[in-house]
């Protein structure tokens, strides 16, 4: 545990009272004394607060269960089950319609549909890289990836492949040909651009011409004879055509276009929740000196790579002259939004009065929104939001009172940090079974203020294994996402937000592509979801939202929205279907082979959780096959094996086999990391204790999240650690 230091009632940890002193209040105009009285008044108004939120999830979870006991495997009557879950006030009355008043929403929220990234904030270098991804090499991401295959000589060679290339290439000119036709002939048979009296002209062997849409032009960077960029729009998002005759590429191509860079990541959510390993104070101060700096503008970071060190800086906004001759300026950097943690945790960073480790929450509104204050006012104002906003995301939040109290705090803060009311936008995570079925009712107390929705997938499956745990043994893992919850939970997310007046007012999101090396799949079927009537996505690389932004292309998402609006194309019934499985028609084998890619999925995510502080990795499954993990996924595999346990589809003893079977395999996977620590075979490390007693203990964890057990695992690894370098 950190040493604290006494101010305003409360123990605070060394290095956060001095990160807030010496780095976060200069230039805010916020006085210390005042601010850390404003902080304590906070504490003070909300713990209790949450406190009583964390009671009502537990009775309700209770009285779920308890339902299910009496039941005793019988069917369930889906009227009176729904009529259960009103009497215990799980489901709300739907409030009657209305629309959100959000105002000061940046238009990439707002308005221009495109990818989101999410990545883990306390990775300084990812961060940096991540905020700079607005605009992505087309001909990177299609060369360096699956995109484009192998076949015919493509393959990727020790130099540069010219088959491969050219495969590029062409890919390049079918998009520029299919989303920015020229009037006549194609982009591939441009031997030059010009710009003439305000106006493309692209030089053919046929000819001159120009865009079938001139208003699809929207500037240029040189001078008009020989511009070095031409830039394009297409559904509110610009594509660069960048000429150079002197480069490798572009010497050789008819028209010297050098490279196709694509707007791409229009948002960024920088994550301290489930990509994070944050369990103390200097982990918590970590993350807030990143968002910090992300908000001054200053963040760097080292990067070595191809044999070569630099320092990665943020990218400054870029520069052309417009068509009638104005300088038109377009930000170069990613819109960054900032997900805070749930209700659940607590954090020792900070103590109260009574010396009780604070709830987490209060400490990310506060720490969060003082990084925000930079960008809000003062010297650095501007860098991040044009609007004046700053963008809170949400997460596991179950049902409406949990989000008129997470409006509350943000509306506290405001007053502590001096920032004009509803400036702290907020994003509502549809993750919970509890706000998934009152999504209306949550909009509504937050309708003054919320700027996202977004449906996740992986938490909602977990939620929803944990809170029906007493009704049965669930579906396999692979089967789940053809249960009947899942499309009425993806198609009631848009639905509900278009209702409310989300259109080009706030985002309506979805969830993330999973397999970061698998592109040919992303790009064949990441389209679905702007089809979806979805603003944004989710994507787990600067490399994949530049191939995802395609998919804005290829969709108006606007139009698309005005098709659905109006509909409601699930029910109720359909979203609290409970995803039961058939133990019958699962083989002995089914059963082993389903409890190892859970265990293995478990022990790979944990291992790294627990030994490096790693929050979010591409993990091998049983496979080979490297997945995005965070503890969304773990949570599933937890809570899939406690039910299957708790059901009796697989023993103790089977449950024991296969996480030291499995720790084998993970250990086996990870051969090649010098400072990888084998969790066989002792199998009593903090890591392997903490997935099995995920599993083991799995029924009950609070809503069946992970948190609490990697908290205190992480936390005694790091203090035996400490320990044993002080002895040496």
């Amino acid at each position: 545990m950190s040493n604290h230091l006494e101010t305003n009632g409360l123990h605070v940890a060394e290095e956060l009272y001095s990160f807030v002193r010496d780095e976060a209040l200069p230039g805010t105009g916020l006085d210390a004394e005042e601010f850390w009285d404003g902080a304590a008044g906070l504490i003070a108004e909300f713990s209790p607060r949450v406190r009583e939120l964390l009671e009502v999830r537990d009775r309700l979870q209770q009285q779920i269960d308890e339902y299910h006991r009496t039941q005793g495997g019988a069917q369930i009557n889906p009227e009176a089950y729904e009529e259960f879950l009103r009497s215990i006030g799980y489901l709300v009355e739907e409030p009657a319609d209305f629309s959100i008043s959000t105002d000061g929403v940046d238009s990439e929220i707002a308005s221009v549909s495109g990818p989101q990234l999410v990545v883990p904030l306390l990775n300084a270098r990812f961060a940096a890289n991540a905020a700079n991804a607005r605009w992505g090499s087309l001909y990177d991401a299609l060369y360096g990836t699956d995109a484009i295959d192998d076949a015919d000589g493509r393959g990727h060679t020790e130099g540069y492949n010219p088959v491969r290339g050219a495969a590029v290439v062409d890919f390049g000119r079918r998009l520029l040909d299919e989303h920015t036709p020229l009037a006549s002939g194609s982009h591939a048979d441009v031997t030059a651009y010009r710009v003439t009296d305000g106006a493309l002209a692209a030089e053919t062997p046929g000819g001159s011409t120009g865009l079938a849409d001139p208003a699809q032009f929207a500037g240029y960077r040189g001078n008009e004879d020989q511009p070095e960029a031409i830039l394009l729009v297409h559904h509110g998002l610009h594509i660069e055509i960048q000429v150079d005759r002197g480069h490798p590429i572009g010497s050789g191509d008819p028209a010297g276009v050098k490279d196709i860079v694509l707007e791409s990541a229009l948002t960024t959510i920088m994550d301290l929740e489930d990509s994070v390993a944050a369990v103390d104070g200097g982990d918590k101060v970590d993350g807030y000196r990143n968002w910090l700096k992300l908000m001054q503008g200053t963040l760097t970071a080292e990067v070595s790579k191809g044999g070569r060190s630099y320092t990665r800086r943020l990218n400054e906004d870029r520069s052309y002259t417009a068509p009638d001759g104005s300088e038109l300026v377009l930000p170069g950097r990613s819109l960054l939004l900032i997900r805070q943690v749930g209700h659940l945790m607590t954090s020792d960073a900070v103590l109260d009065a009574d010396g009780q480790p604070v709830p987490e929450e209060i400490l990310d509104a506060l720490f969060t929104g003082l990084g925000s204050v930079h960008d809000l006012r003062g010297a650095t104002a501007g860098r991040n939001s044009r609007a004046g906003s700053a963008y809170v995301v949400k997460p596991k939040m179950h049902g409406p009172e949990e989000v008129a109290v997470a409006c509350a705090l943000l509306a506290g803060a405001e007053k502590v940090l001096k920032l004009q009311p509803l400036t702290l936008k907020i994003g509502i995570m549809d993750e919970e079974r509890r706000t998934s079925a009152n999504l209306k009712a949550c909009i509504k107390e937050a309708r003054d203020r919320v700027a996202f929705i977004n449906t996740g997938f992986l938490d909602r499956t977990g939620d929803e294994i944990h809170t029906s745990m007493l009704a049965g043994p669930m579906v396999r893992k692979a089967d789940m996402r053809n249960s009947s919850w899942i499309k009425a939970y993806e198609e009631s997310n848009v639905d509900t937000g278009l209702a409310c007046g989300f259109a080009g007012r706030a985002q309506i999101g979805k969830g993330m592509w999973a397999a970061p090396d698998n592109m040919a799949d992303m790009l064949a079927q990441k389209a679905g979801h702007p089809q979806a009537g979805a603003d944004c996505a989710w994507v787990p690389s600067p490399t994949a939202a530049t191939l995802h932004a395609i998919h804005y292309h290829q969709v108006d998402v606007d139009a698309r929205q005005a098709e659905l609006a109006g509909k409601r194309r699930s029910t109720l019934r359909q979203l609290l279907t409970i995803p039961l499985g058939d133990p019958a028609g699962w083989s002995a084998e089914d059963r082993r082979n389903e409890l190892d890619n859970n265990i293995q999925s478990t022990l790979g995510y944990v291992v790294r959780w627990v030994n490096d502080g790693v929050g979010c990795s591409k993990v091998p499954d049983i496979h080979g096959t490297a997945l995005m993990e965070d503890r969304a996924t773990c949570r599933i595999s937890s809570q899939h094996v406690a039910n299957w346990l708790l059901h009796g589809i697989v023993t103790q003893e089977e449950v024991e086999a296969s996480l030291r079977r499995m720790a084998a395999v993970v250990d086996g996977q990870n051969d090649g990391d010098p400072g990888y620590q084998p969790m066989s075979p002792a199998f009593d490390g903090e890591a392997f204790l903490a997935a099995r007693e995920l599993v083991l203990e799995g029924a009950a964890q609070p809503s069946g999240y992970t948190e609490p057990v990697l908290h205190r695992r992480r936390a005694a690894h790091k203090h035996a650690n400490d320990l044993a370098r002080n002895a040496s």
